[in-house]
């Protein structure tokens, strides 16, 4: 076992209150904190305080005792998965990420040309694919997915913008997933000169929609508004009109597979992802676009909001967030210190790696060995297969923390002549109500 200390991305988008809080450090931070990573990535691999060594060289000095048999076969002698608490305080780029597939074969074309891996043109800088799952602990808002076209050809007649009447057209007369790669292609290679005329016409527009006092697509329109005025003259502007506009509560959480157009706007999450820094671009950015990769990647099957959301299983104190992503599974783990209300403390057992990132309160872990840690807001523990069962309890009034593992691996057809993975039932956790 290891207590982490995470590694803070200081990017411009993030918040300067909600990390250093989170940490129990003074609050305004000196500088934005956008991400707080807790894992073996290569870039900011966590510290294991204990023994002053980071997490990515505890698992090289013993792979198959930290990783076990299991993932180490299926996914090498590296940590398959990332865990982050994200807090944004500006929106992130639009983005996608590849397939498996795309991201091994675009890799392995940007290294035959010769593209530097840290190029900032480069679209590949690994051959491995990015699920993520993001769980709120606050408020969350983001854009994902493609709105049914039938409803977004209601918003955009709603607007009742003469200057998108050509492009309404094409969506109206196709409203399925063909029509919405016809419509969003077009706005992202629309000239320049054309857009300086199209997009403050659509601003203008979403005033005139808001002061109509009309509240169907509000909130959308609101939030073109927004990003407008950050991103003048953004082909991505446009593209917020075709998706979906989602707020989390607290314990929601959104799963966002390969070609899944999104991006988050604001709030404090935590993310767990496939260990990967594949992003392919779309808009509210000034960093590389490559638009025929992008559309090479996305998926323009439109999706509802209530399909985004993964299923919740609830096994005592554990909700557990499934998807089917063969990387990882996260929990959220709530523990009452009294045990008044909730369980007191609870058993892990599941073979593996596992890291436990607690939110709030105080948590102490005891191994059947007679081993204990407390860990405290803001950091996480580490434990590798190797290391034996423990309970967790409580160790303050009230304690949440969350768990990420690789689940077991359960071949699956794929329907594409392959075999993917599924995880099984949910299982390695027992509860007991100790006080």
């Amino acid at each position: 076992m290891h207590v982490l200390e995470g590694v803070v991305r200081p990017y411009a988008w993030g918040s300067r209150t909600a990390l250093a809080a989170l940490r129990g450090l003074p609050t305004p931070s000196a500088h934005p904190e956008a991400e707080l990573w807790f894992g073996a990535h290569p870039a900011a691999p966590a510290r294991a305080v204990d023994d002053d060594v980071d997490l990515l060289s505890v698992i090289e000095t013993d792979p198959a005792a930290q990783l076990g048999a299991a993932c180490a076969n299926t996914f090498g002698d590296r940590l398959p998965f990332l865990l982050k608490v994200l807090a944004a305080d500006e929106p992130l780029s639009l983005q996608a990420h590849p397939t498996l597939a795309q991201a091994r074969a675009g890799f392995a074309r940007e290294n035959a040309a010769g593209i530097p891996v840290d190029a900032p043109d480069r679209n590949y800088r690994d051959d491995n694919h990015k699920p993520e799952l993001v769980v709120a602990l606050t408020e969350f808002d983001a854009l994902a997915g493609f709105r049914d076209p039938a409803t977004t050809v209601d918003l955009l007649r709603d607007l009742q913008v003469a200057e998108l009447d050509p492009y309404l057209g094409l969506l109206a007369g196709q409203p399925d997933s063909h029509g919405l790669r016809a419509l969003f292609t077009t706005w992202i290679t629309l000239p320049d000169a054309i857009l300086h005329a199209l997009i403050p016409a659509v601003l203008d527009g979403a005033i005139a929609y808001l002061n109509r006092g009309d509240r169907r697509f509000a909130t959308e329109l609101q939030t073109v508004l927004e990003l407008g005025e950050a991103y003048p003259m953004d082909p991505g502007v446009l593209t917020v009109l075709l998706l979906n506009r989602l707020r989390l509560s607290p314990g929601e959480g959104l799963y966002l597979g390969a070609g899944n157009l999104h991006a988050y706007l604001r709030g404090t999450a935590v993310e767990v992802m496939a260990n990967s820094d594949n992003v392919l671009r779309g808009g509210l950015t000034p960093k590389h676009m490559d638009v025929p990769e992008l559309l090479a990647v996305l998926d323009f099957a439109t999706s509802a909001p209530a399909d985004l959301h993964p299923h919740i299983h609830v096994l005592g104190a554990e909700k557990i967030y499934s998807t089917p992503a063969p990387e990882f599974r996260l929990s959220r783990i709530d523990l009452d210190g009294t045990g008044l209300q909730r369980s007191s403390s609870i058993s892990l057992d599941a073979a593996g790696p596992q890291i436990l990132t607690v939110i709030d309160g105080t948590i102490e872990v005891r191994s059947h060995t007679g081993e204990v840690v407390s860990v405290s807001a803001g950091h996480s523990l580490w434990l590798g297969d190797a290391d034996p069962d423990v309970v967790v309890r409580a160790a303050s009034s009230s304690a949440v923390f969350f768990r990420a593992l690789v689940p077991a691996p359960r071949p699956v057809a794929d329907g594409l002549g392959g075999t993917a993975h599924a995880e099984r039932s949910a299982g390695g956790a027992g509860l007991s109500s100790r006080a």
